[in-house]
């Protein structure tokens, strides 16, 4: 008897889940990487003794993870070590003020109350409301298909009861009168890629579900995870294959047959400053694989732009593609320094003096402004084994506008990481950071487009808005071709790490067991 055999196309967590799912169906499973180590966004580097998780930093809603292992009859525990972080972020403002976001209610309530004891209330009420977000929009509906119109009908009214068309930022003020916490308890979409002042209410939930959860972090790096699911997959009988790039999703009549192949080797030295823009690929042969089942972990517009011919594509055409709004990109340096900063957390939030104004300038006018707002991430405060002793290890990102922006960014990006170093030297983040340095990475928007072939540099792919959520979004399962399957940012339910792993449990109502 034929077995049933999947290709899934990219090993960031959303492909990873999708490839430990199918395997544990019955599937004769192959995960295809075009880069050179697993794991996607979820990339790693390493330099001089650092070593720097590329991508996600920040793990919420484990149970998602626990769930995954558990259908593959595992259990996560024996491949990664997830630990709690505390605080979740300290929050940086520009005139010096510290907030400290924390799970546990008095210490938060406490918190709010240094800044504006009248919105301890409000925030108990956005609370609640955050509460009712998650129950509906995750519990219920982030593995639902929203393959038919109906499906999206069915919740309207749910939607229109919990003000969906409204802003984040809006649902916020609503109930939070101060400024700053405004800006505390709003900012979160931007982890997914969204604005805040335009980002559908729906996304208050991640207040709830970090709350609830925690956030939390991967001993080893997040990569670490991305090691322990590959050894999962490969465990159950999984096949990871390394520095194969899809080229073609060959389709006849009107259903998938497989995915054509080309096999090297990519070069990934974000130190190597002579490195020319753009793939570099040594091409040593073509495969072809066979497939009854085709899942793409890849960028949802360049999989159907590049993989799928267009003669396939009656719905999805590259012109309705285009005209989809699509997600920020990111400013990313990696760094290392011979000395500890003890009083930083694991992850800080340090805000610009400008929040509305910024956002706008990111979002809209796709400027690269002269203030920032950053996210610096200091892993060894809770893994000191990512760095040298004695040395510690960072990441900041600072959102910038995709590439639709139109700037060089081989030509600003030094000047632009300078002014960045500067800022958190200034702030007393990381005093004397320069006179520290010991290793430098830097990654931008073209690095996006050029490394993870993500369509106009995005670092998310579709921004998260309502008109392109659920139903709106790109579908788990093509509407053009029979047996291709969507997971990871591009799809539903979207971005972040709860969201891509959901992705692939939403297969489950279109892939079935044939064990």
């Amino acid at each position: 008897m034929h077995k049933q055999k999947a290709v899934v196309i990219g090993s960031g967590f959303g492909g990873l889940a999708a490839a430990i799912r199918t395997q544990a169906k019955g599937y004769d499973v192959t995960l295809l990487e075009m880069r050179d180590k697993p794991g996607g966004r979820a990339y790693v580097y390493k330099d001089q003794g650092f070593t720097y998780d590329a991508g996600p930093t920040i793990i919420t809603v484990p149970f998602v993870l626990d769930e995954l292992a558990t259908v593959a009859g595992k259990k996560i525990a024996d491949y990664v070590d997830i630990v709690p972080c505390d605080p979740f972020y300290r929050i940086y403002f520009n005139d010096g003020k510290v907030f400290d976001y924390r799970g546990e209610q008095a210490s938060l309530e406490s918190e709010i109350a240094k800044f504006n004891p009248d919105d301890v209330e409000g925030y108990r009420q956005f609370l609640a409301y955050s509460e009712q977000i998650f129950d509906r929009a995750f519990t219920d509906l982030a593995d639902h298909s929203f393959h038919s119109f109906w499906e999206m009908i069915k919740v309207a009214p749910d939607l229109v009861r919990l003000r969906a068309e409204q802003s984040v930022y809006k649902r916020v003020s609503h109930y939070i009168k101060d400024p700053q916490l405004r800006q505390v308890f709003s900012f979160e979409p931007l982890l997914i890629g969204g604005n805040p002042l335009r980002s559908s209410a729906i996304y208050a939930m991640i207040h709830y579900l970090e709350k609830h959860w925690g956030v939390h972090f991967a001993m080893g790096g997040t990569n670490a995870l991305v090691r322990g699911l590959v050894k999962l997959f490969e465990d159950i009988g999984g096949k990871l294959i390394l520095g194969a790039r899809a080229e073609e999703i060959v389709v006849e009549n009107g259903r998938v047959k497989g995915v054509r192949v080309a096999l090297g080797s990519q070069e990934e030295d974000l130190a190597d400053s002579t490195r020319k823009p753009g793939y570099r690929f040594n091409k040593t042969g073509e495969e072809y694989f066979e497939a009854d089942v085709v899942i793409s972990n890849g960028d949802v517009a360049n999989t159907y732009r590049k993989l799928v011919k267009p003669e396939h594509r009656r719905k999805w055409t590259n012109p309705r593609i285009e005209r989809m709004r699509y997600a920020m990109s990111l400013f990313v340096i990696y760094f290392g320094t011979d000395r500890t900063y003890e009083h930083l957390p694991h992850h800080s939030i340090v805000l610009g003096p400008r929040y509305e104004g910024l956002l706008g300038d990111i979002f809209d006018k796709r400027v690269v402004a002269e203030d920032f707002s950053l996210y610096l991430h200091a892993p060894t405060r809770t893994d000191p084994s990512l760095a040298p002793p004695g040395c510690e290890c960072f990441y900041v990102l600072s959102p910038v506008p995709n590439l639709k922006g139109g700037q060089n960014w081989a030509e600003i990006k030094e000047e632009y990481a300078d002014r960045i170093f500067a800022s958190l030297e200034k702030d007393h983040l990381v005093p004397d950071l320069r006179k520290h340095l010991k290793s430098k990475l830097i990654f931008t928007p073209q690095d996006f487009h050029d490394r993870l072939d993500a369509f106009q540099g995005s670092a998310f792919q579709t921004e998260p808005l309502l008109t392109q959520s659920a139903w709106f979004r790109p579908h788990n399962k093509s509407e053009d071709v029979d047996g291709l399957y969507f997971v990871g940012a591009g799809t539903h339910p979207g971005a972040g790490l709860p969201g891509v792993i959901s992705s692939a449990k939403v297969l489950d109502k279109f892939i079935a067991s044939i064990r």
